[in-house]
């Protein structure tokens, strides 16, 4: 059935289904009750879910928030970046070296977040471009890092790392391995368990379409206990709001050290409940299909795509503008044809767009969103070939 109405096709905040909306617009209720405490609940099953984690009760007083993998998820009022700055200033000391690659934005920003807590080691490759596995194998022989920590799925170019490869590279010379997990999870398949990740972070509005604002963390006991060996030393980073061991002490009775955000919690559930009923390995299947059908369309129509061949991310996409277009078209796009893309960032910008392929987006939005944008290309002056675009997402 052919998709009708605006196409909103952008990497996050994505569109929220009706039960999350309804969930938001429930009454106040106090963060300290009962009821709020089984909301709690349902809300931390749902985050293992999303997470690839071994399965927990939705109910209040039965540990919700961990399981048999000894996993356990911490809900974070705040965005994604607040998730890992939590990470960040709780797990290391100031005197902590880390290793931290990147080739995006987001890459940058955890390299940044890293320097306001300890010592970094940021080895910066151009954008979209592989990271250099064996120049992070011999940075790793040097045995003197704490940690690696990666943007898994860089959404500013489109690119997604080699976790597993990386995982394996860790663990061999016992290295904490961190992933900002805030573009993957939900979207793709994430395995904190088998890739021993001490920490996973991911953000509500990206792929488990959920509400902005509101984030997770997902943290095994090695990482917990360093963490409590860090605060009683005493020479733990200075954190307040973002204390992590606040917030494990209240994990048990299903509640946060500090008023939460009651109604985004209640949304975000509603969303997970949603992801289950599509199960993780169904959702990852659509937005790979979803997304391989703009690579191969843009690619045959002569577009460049920004990330390496082999590592393009399936939850977004990020494609060079031919000449003599730019920003504008976005614009037009918009306007003429209620249909929602994203520009690029910082040198990139108005030399690219990105399509976002995550989410509940349905295929035949992003078929009808194709379209639109050919049609738009057309208006810009762009010469075209006459191509079946439903073809491509088959």
């Amino acid at each position: 059935m052919a998709h009708t109405g605006d196409c909103f096709l952008v990497p996050g905040p994505v569109r929220m289904n009706d039960a999350c909306l309804q969930a938001m617009a429930t009454p106040v209720m106090t963060a300290r009750g009962p009821e709020f405490r089984q909301v709690m609940a349902k809300l931390n099953s749902g985050l293992r879910y999303a997470f690839n984690l071994s399965p927990s009760l939705p109910e209040m007083k039965s540990q919700s928030w961990t399981g048999e993998d000894g996993y356990c998820v911490v809900v974070v009022s705040g965005s994604g970046t607040a998730a890992m700055e939590m990470v960040i200033a709780n797990r290391f000391r100031n005197n902590d070296l880390v290793l931290v690659p990147t080739n995006g934005k987001f890459g940058e920003r955890v390299a940044d977040i890293c320097r306001q807590f300890c010592n970094v080691k940021q080895l910066k490759y151009d954008w979209g471009r592989s990271f250099d596995l064996y120049e992070l194998e011999q940075q790793l022989e040097r045995g003197c890092y704490e940690a690696l920590l990666i943007c898994h799925n860089e959404t500013s170019s489109g690119i997604t790392q080699d976790a597993e490869a990386i995982a394996e590279m860790c663990e061999r010379h016992n290295v904490a391995f961190i992933l900002d997990g805030i573009t993957s999870v939900g979207g793709m398949p994430v395995h904190p368990e088998q890739w021993k990740a001490e920490a996973v972070v991911m953000g509500a509005q990206k792929c488990t379409a959920g509400p902005s604002g509101i984030a997770a963390i997902a943290l095994n006991q090695h990482c917990i206990e360093r963490i409590k060996a860090i605060h009683q030393q005493g020479d733990a980073n200075p954190r307040y709001y973002l204390d992590l061991i606040s917030a494990l002490k209240k994990g048990d009775d299903d509640q946060t050290p500090w008023t939460p955000a009651i109604n985004l919690a209640m949304g975000w559930s509603a969303a997970l409940d949603h992801l289950r009923e599509e199960t993780n390995e169904a959702r990852w299947d659509r937005c790979e299909r979803m997304a391989k059908g703009v690579r191969d369309l843009f690619t045959d129509l002569g577009f460049v795509l920004l990330a390496d061949d082999g590592q393009r991310s399936n939850s977004v996409t990020a494609i060079l503008y031919p000449e003599g277009v730019d920003d504008a078209w976005r614009t037009a796009l918009k306007d003429r044809y209620e249909t929602q893309v994203i520009g690029a960032q910082d040198h990139l910008k108005g030399k690219m767009f990105r399509i976002g392929s995550m989410g509940e987006t349905p295929v035949e939005e992003m078929i009808e969103g194709c379209k639109r944008m050919l049609n738009c290309f057309a208006d810009f002056g762009v010469d075209l070939k006459d191509v079946d675009v439903e073809s491509y997402f088959g």
